[in-house]
């Protein structure tokens, strides 16, 4: 265990990737995220790795499939136009099946919107995003201490699947403070990149690529990625629960919005109401099974995002009608109250 320190969100994302031996970025600036760009600008020549600002969100994308191409620890990171840029080159990565990481600290839109907080960017993140049959794994902080968790979760997950992972944040938690410590996780090893390009002694050549044209290739390709997919859905979902095993109301809540929601429960409880909060930690995969259970033990679930509602579909699929699903949102950089989270909570019960 290391210890504590005062680091902003942003900052704890770089330092959590330095220490999981990633020792290449690429960026391009954008609010609310330009303190990771210049923390990587400063840290990575310290440690002997490679800063580029490249020309462009597009630029920067294909420096990472290079990069991983040749089996290194790579990654990039953006909020919500800058992302929606370097989709191309994502889909381009989870087709060819190479590891890297990126972080979307998400700000309002659609458009260039504003720079305020938002998690407008679920489906972009969660339905793969660019064109084609493909996931990326979703992680979803809720606080400075999990933005460096998930930043090193996400390598080492991406190592393990060969499949972009990405840290899904907002722009309260990639500029906010907090006491946090950097931990060195227990990740079982990892099996060796005998794919990757590069160092060609004594061996034949390799080839990276996303391009299947013979007849029936690209099927049987996409048959094996959702065989990959399926092994993610069952072994990596994670979530976390609250005060929900007499609950009559869940709240299902992620980032910034659960601990929102978090507060709403505490206050609920404490008034008598019976609520509790179900929040996802992995967005996708999502924690379907567990919201598909909760879902037979309480008469509403109560979906509070930072969007006009997006991740309400998610549990609407998961609840399958069980229970009654409601939805509040703020939208446009506007944050939720907990006051008006259990306003809604009395209503429903």
């Amino acid at each position: 265990m290391g210890s504590r320190m005062l680091m902003k969100g942003n900052e704890a994302v770089g330092e959590a990737a330095i220490r999981s031996g990633c020792r290449y970025y690429f960026g391009y600036p954008i609010t609310p995220q330009n303190e990771l760009t210049a923390y990587m600008a400063k840290r990575m020549p310290e440690v002997g790795g490679t800063f580029i600002q490249a020309e462009s969100e597009i630029a920067a994308i294909n420096m990472v499939y290079g990069a991983a191409a040749a089996g290194q620890r790579a990654m990039t990171s953006s909020s919500g136009p800058g992302i929606s840029l370097k989709q191309e080159g994502i889909s381009y990565l989870a087709g060819a099946e190479l590891p890297c990481f990126f972080v979307n600290v998400v700000r309002g839109g659609p458009g260039l919107g504003n720079i305020a907080p938002a998690q407008s960017d679920y489906f972009q993140a969660t339905r793969g995003g660019g064109h084609g049959d493909y996931r990326v794994i979703v992680l979803a902080p809720n606080g400075v201490q999990e933005m460096a968790d998930l930043t090193m979760l996400g390598f080492h997950l991406a190592d393990k699947y060969r499949n972009p992972a990405m840290v899904l944040a907002d722009g309260i938690l990639g500029q906010m403070l907090e006491p946090m410590e950097f931990r060195r996780p227990d990740f079982p090893p990892l099996p060796p990149k005998d794919w990757a390009v590069g160092n060609m002694e004594n061996r034949t050549s390799r080839l990276v690529s996303s391009l299947f044209l013979g007849e029936g290739e690209l099927e049987k390709h996409n048959l094996d990625l959702q065989k990959k997919y399926d092994k993610i859905q069952a072994e990596e979902v994670r979530w976390e629960g609250l005060m929900l095993e007499d609950a009559k109301v869940a709240l299902v809540a992620y980032g910034t919005s659960a601990r929102i929601a978090r507060g709403a429960v505490i206050q609920g409880r404490a008034q008598g109401l019976k609520v509790g909060l179900c929040r996802p930690i992995t967005v996708w995969p999502f924690p379907s099974q567990i919201v598909g259970q909760i879902s037979e033990n309480v008469k509403n679930i109560l979906v509070v995002e930072m969007s006009m509602g997006q991740m309400v579909e998610d549990v609407r699929l998961a609840v399958e009608g069980r229970c009654e699903v409601h939805f509040y949102g703020s939208t446009g950089g506007g944050i939720p109250a907990a006051e008006e989270i259990l306003e809604r909570v009395k209503r429903l019960i």
